[in-house]
């Protein structure tokens, strides 16, 4: 629906997949009757994070929100249908789990401890020693490898971009319209954003709004006099086929030597930072080919040594929301302006993490507060109080 008002209850800046969902969980509470309004600048997502995700969900985290956060995704993911509607369709999820490898001994009780947790609070992540691995994986050497964690049924790939598509059409029938254009400027009347500027020329008065703006979103933050640390950082993802297939799915592996790879259908799937792991410019998405050939494909080979012939098959590179403070969600209105609230910094957890949080800043904006699930862990105040919340387990 296209915009028609010069005044919402709720403008939302930014309509890839946090955006949507907080319009959707908003548009659908009975409480909630004010207009909605989400402002996209490419609302062919062509170049979003959204877009560029390899759309997972783990369980496999160290702190408690984000375990409790996922335990949530994964309850929406497989119950997408009784949360949409019976019109809704089934999401898909190709639970392989997440395999976490650790080379020494410190990363060893990390692992330890991050099972520890995820078991008291329902997560089925075990843990598995180099026996139990050669046992599980034997087509992979495991000489430097001191301890692994895996949960296979509650972790993999699942379909975010049909949970993607659904959140806006249903929000489109309910009501919740869109306009293309970016944000350039927030109007403040004391502690409060009164109007949101946009490059159409227009000016749109507001009585919240949200920051989902992705890896833009410290420049929409600017706007209102807050510092956000929150930056685009480029990550890039390798398809490749193997001349000699696996005689198993592989987890997706989280392997110290800096990578990440799994099953990917009939073919598979890898993944890494750049070597100088810095913040971007958003529009760059230029790829780095010697990454495949000087670290990907070697450290690939030693681990499965059936990966030794392997063909490149297609490459892309994305954009994380890197939060440099602690890689954790920013979440919630910011203290010096009340009615501004953030969704930001997931660091690479966004796709997992919105179901969830969509929720909780609805709730946020129609009731006052967190009601489903607590994440005041997450809560953007801790900028200003001088505390972090580090999540070790970001890839």
């Amino acid at each position: 629906m296209t915009a028609t008002h010069s005044s919402y209850d709720v403008v939302i800046i930014g309509g890839a997949m946090i955006g949507s969902a907080v319009a959707w969980w908003l548009a659908r509470d009975p409480d909630f009757e004010g207009r909605i309004l989400v402002v996209e600048r490419d609302p062919t997502f062509e170049f979003a994070s959204t877009s560029h995700t390899n759309s997972c969900i783990r369980m496999q985290f160290g702190t408690e929100v984000n375990v409790a956060i996922s335990r949530f995704g994964l309850e929406f993911i497989r119950g997408f249908r009784g949360f949409a509607g019976g019109d809704a369709p089934e999401i898909h999820l190709d639970d392989f789990g997440y395999l976490y490898l650790a080379a020494d001994q410190v990363s060893a009780d990390r692992l330890r401890s991050a099972q520890a947790l995820q078991a008291r609070m329902g997560a089925g992540t075990r843990l598995l020693t180099p026996t139990q691995l050669r046992t599980a994986f034997p087509f992979m050497e495991w000489n430097d490898v001191v301890l692994g964690s895996h949960n296979p049924g509650e972790e993999g790939c699942f379909d975010g971009g049909t949970m993607f598509s659904e959140f806006r059409r249903q929000a489109r029938h309910m009501g919740v319209e869109e306009r293309r254009a970016e944000a350039t400027g927030l109007r403040m009347v004391g502690d409060r954003v009164t109007h949101v500027e946009l490059s159409d020329g227009g000016v749109v008065a507001c009585g919240h709004v949200v920051n989902a703006a992705g890896p833009r979103a410290a420049s929409v933050a600017a706007m209102a006099g807050i510092t956000l640390p929150v930056e685009p950082r480029k990550r890039y993802t390798f398809i490749f086929e193997a001349e000699d297939r696996l005689p198993r799915r592989m987890p997706l592996v989280v392997d110290p030597r800096g990578l990440h790879y799994r099953s990917d259908g009939a073919l598979y799937m890898a993944g890494c930072p750049p070597e100088a792991d810095g913040p971007c410019d958003p529009h760059d998405f230029e790829m780095d080919h010697t990454l495949w050939e000087d670290r990907i494909w070697p450290a690939l080979a030693a681990r499965v040594p059936a990966f030794e012939r392997i063909r490149l098959r297609n490459a892309w590179v994305g954009h994380y929301a890197y939060n440099t403070l602690d890689q954790n969600a920013l979440l919630g209105p910011h203290p010096s302006v009340s009615n501004l609230l953030f969704a930001n910094g997931f660091s690479g957890h966004g796709l997992q993490q919105a179901p969830a949080v969509g929720r909780g800043i609805a709730e946020h904006i129609v009731h006052g507060g967190w009601r489903s699930l607590d994440l005041s862990p997450l809560s953007v105040a801790r900028l200003s109080q001088g505390t972090a919340l580090t999540e070790a387990a970001v890839i």
